[in-house]
């Protein structure tokens, strides 16, 4: 099931890289961007995830929090984030349960063939809990600048 606009956006609570816990209901006193992506230190995610962090500001001055969401573990995200100098907070979705409750989880081809995995998927949530966009399938090179500048305000 895919989320659209106007949809309720489901609420978590993960472990973030330095082993806190974070819940959506904690940032809704600002705009939250959710970005869902495979796997820390790969290629497309590592594009992704640099290009978010070098446009960190400039999603502030527009009143929204990046929050990075793999199924990778909170250690793993530390790394991450000291190797590629990252700005954006990542949390933990081991069991994947919140990248499935976003429809961020499920069948996608990879190499031609079918797999189950990790769908790269943005989500662009208000203060009031509600999806105000959501990118499904997105590419990694160019997708937070795209994002930046579909924003309101």
């Amino acid at each position: 099931m895919r989320l659209q606009a106007g949809d309720k956006a489901p609420l978590f609570r993960l472990q973030s890289s330095d082993g806190s816990e974070f819940a959506l209901q904690d940032l809704l006193c600002k705009n939250v961007i959710v970005y869902f992506y495979p796997k820390d230190n790969t290629p497309g995610c590592t594009i992704e995830a640099q290009d978010f962090s070098e446009l960190i500001e400039s999603f502030a001055l527009k009143g929204y929090v990046i929050v990075g969401i793999s199924p990778d573990s909170p250690k793993t995200h530390q790394n991450f984030i000291a190797k590629q100098n990252l700005k954006i907070l990542l949390l933990s979705d081991t069991d994947k349960s919140v990248a499935s409750a976003y429809g961020a989880y499920g069948t996608k081809m990879m190499y031609g063939k079918e797999v189950q995995g990790i769908i790269r998927s943005t989500f662009v949530i208000g203060k009031d809990g509600v999806i105000k966009q959501s990118f499904y399938n997105v590419k990694a090179k160019g997708h937070a600048q795209k994002v930046l500048e579909s924003l309101e305000g």
